[in-house]
């Protein structure tokens, strides 16, 4: 059938172009998925996308589109799992989302970090667990208890080579979005995942509440879903289409910075280690995120 009537209607420019329904926006990028469209195609996908901007409904038809086709990890009991995406990667501050992951894991929740590397000039979360001595998952039915790390083309193929089509056109399309805001497993699960931008704050939450996901949201630290260690932001908890702040954003001037790493693995998870055999603090703002992932999940 093709895609070309879609692009069509979003691809008229910023003020001309038309949203399409949610079932339009599944169909559309299940093609894309299913190698059914050319590289052409794709690219004017992206790039119509791009000018355009997702609305809450396309994103939740490309996240049905999405869930129908990813290698889901397995349940593992009635435990939810906490999903956190690691995308951006650390460029001036160190890339602490593995801290947040190992906390909750050392409060015996089961956590999948997922990701790829979409910045070859970034510190990725992968490098610095592997550091620590984690290994990547190569197929889901390995998935386990406490830590998971697994690599976006283990959950699709199709959507790594999407997010890949960055490297080609050096702009994000609306996989960078979809896998912020995706459930890559079975069962139960709380995303933790991170804005950017307050633009995307909005289109984020609208979408977490229509598909009634189970989420929590923050303003990233380099678009991880990690809390600013030095600044707590706010937190919001989304539920069965209602949303809470669980923390308001910390005002005023900082009193004290805390020492942090340099951003680079090495150093990174060094400093990890140091917090996780208690040899330093867990700075406050990342505690308080574990606290409230942790208080989250009790509704799950």
């Amino acid at each position: 059938m093709g895609i070309g009537h879609y692009i069509k209607e979003i691809g008229r420019g910023k003020d001309g172009a038309r949203s399409l329904t949610r079932e339009q926006a599944a169909d559309l990028i299940g093609q894309v998925l299913d190698a059914k469209v050319t590289d052409l195609e794709v690219g004017a996908f992206c790039l119509a996308m791009r000018i355009k901007g997702e609305t809450p409904e396309e994103m939740a038809g490309f996240l049905d589109a999405v869930h129908a086709r990813l290698n889901a990890l397995p349940q593992l009991g009635q435990q939810p799992t906490v999903v956190i995406p690691c995308y951006n990667g650390a460029r001036k501050l160190p890339a602490l989302a593995p801290l947040l992951a190992l906390l909750l894991c050392q409060q015996g929740v089961r956590v999948c970090v997922h990701g790829t590397p979409t910045e070859n000039s970034r510190t990725t979360s992968f490098e610095v667990l592997e550091a620590l001595g984690y290994k990547t998952l190569t197929a889901v039915d390995q998935a386990q208890a406490g830590l998971n790390l697994v690599p976006t083309e283990v959950l699709s193929p199709a959507l790594k080579k999407l997010l890949d089509v960055r490297r080609v056109v050096n702009l994000r399309n609306p996989a960078h979005s979809l896998v912020k805001l995706m459930n890559p497993c079975q069962g139960s699960a709380l995303i933790v995942s991170s804005y950017t931008h307050p633009e995307y704050a909005i289109s984020m939450a609208q979408t977490f509440k229509l598909t009634e996901a189970s989420a929590f949201l923050l303003r990233g630290t380099e678009g991880e879903p990690v809390a600013d260690a030095r600044r707590t932001p706010q937190m919001d908890f989304f539920h069965g289409g209602r949303t809470q702040t669980v923390q308001a954003a910390q005002a005023g001037a900082l009193q004290s910075v805390p020492e942090l790493p340099q951003p680079n693995a090495a150093e990174t998870a060094a400093y990890i280690e140091d917090v996780l055999k208690q040899k330093r603090e867990v700075p406050a703002p990342i505690a308080l995120q574990v606290q409230h992932i942790l208080q989250a999940l009790k509704s799950l």
